[in-house]
């Protein structure tokens, strides 16, 4: 070869190692803890995850090509969630995607700078970040509520049971962390609607069953759940009350009108956690928690349980089922 061949073909090969380099880079598996704080066989549980893996996937991040995901379920036990962020942490994965406000407060105490992408609750009144626009700690992500949707919560259960005079506000006080600012909402809404609101909290089984057998000692009553329920255990016995004291109910996700539930109306998680992806995917990119601001739901749904209905003696008006986006038959 001649010495100016060899030249060319060597600036050649020198010239395409930056692009090799960087290749390599992008294709490096990146690792993601998720930390969730409902059961594994929660449905809605298992629709937002595969909604966030759907989104990474059309990101191009592929479990086991450039992704290793290391995943734990809280199932609603607030003592396994702090393990579960201890456990997490020390993994040091390059980014956490957290579900629920109990898990993301729980990562928030145990690291201050492995960046955070949580889907949950009212981000503010949680003290999870002070500033929507600009988040200014390692924390950012979607708000799955926001104080203002108990308004329509009482709105709808109103319309489906117009006798209502009187709503127990259920409510854990250990998990809803936003509780208070919930509940002020909530009394507005109900003065304007002509309703009593009473606050219910309970923390367990025993607090549930006490608490709906004093409520429904009067006529006119009904339920308004707030998020997040502490376990499966606990929404059962809801729906057991709800039906025994036939006692209209509106709950906060799909998967409490899929196990009984008389009415939800939640936000659409599948099309938040897709949207969720694309912060994680720009944070693996080298992106800024300060760049990606607390986001808003856009989509609801709508669920209309008939066979509760029919279970409490309840005629739902055609109006609240020609706008409902399911209609459980």
């Amino acid at each position: 070869m001649r010495r100016r061949e060899f030249i060319t073909v060597l600036s050649g090969t020198a010239a395409a190692w930056p692009l090799a380099t960087r290749a390599q880079q992008s294709e490096r598996t990146r690792q993601i803890g998720l930390l969730l704080g409902a059961a594994e066989n929660d449905r809605d549980e298992k629709a937002t995850l595969d909604g966030l893996l759907d989104g990474l996937a059309k990101l191009g991040w592929i479990e086991g090509r450039n992704l290793r995901t290391d995943l734990r379920f809280g199932g609603g036990d607030p003592d396994r969630i702090r393990a579960y962020a201890v456990e997490l942490v020390r993994l040091a994965p390059d980014v956490i995607f957290a579900i629920g406000g109990a898990s993301t407060s729980a990562l928030q105490r145990q690291t201050q700078n492995i960046p955070i992408v949580f889907t949950g609750p009212d981000p503010v009144g949680a003290g999870l970040v002070r500033n929507i626009a600009r988040p200014e700690g390692n924390i950012t992500g979607f708000s799955i509520f926001e104080p203002s949707i108990v308004g329509k919560w009482l709105g709808l259960l109103k319309e489906a049971a117009p006798r209502l005079v009187r709503v127990a506000i259920i409510f854990n006080p250990e998990l809803t962390i936003t509780s208070s600012r919930y509940l002020s909402p909530i009394k507005e809404a109900a003065s304007a609607l002509g309703v009593q609101a009473v606050n219910t909290p309970a923390r367990n089984v025993v607090d549930i069953v006490h608490a709906v057998d004093a409520f429904a000692a009067e006529p006119n009553g009904g339920l308004l759940v707030l998020p997040p329920l502490p376990n499966t255990s606990v929404r059962n016995m809801i729906l057991r009350l709800a039906e025994q004291h036939k006692l209209p109910a509106i709950y906060p996700t799909q998967a409490d009108a899929a196990a009984g539930g008389l009415l939800a109306y939640a936000t659409d998680r599948v099309d938040l956690h897709r949207r969720a992806a694309s912060y994680v995917d720009r944070i693996l990119r080298g992106g800024k928690i300060s760049e990606l601001p607390v986001q808003f739901p856009t989509k609801f749904e709508l669920i209309v349980n008939l066979k509760a209905a029919t279970a409490i003696g309840l005629t739902i008006p055609e109006s609240l089922l020609f706008r409902a986006d399911e209609v459980i038959r």
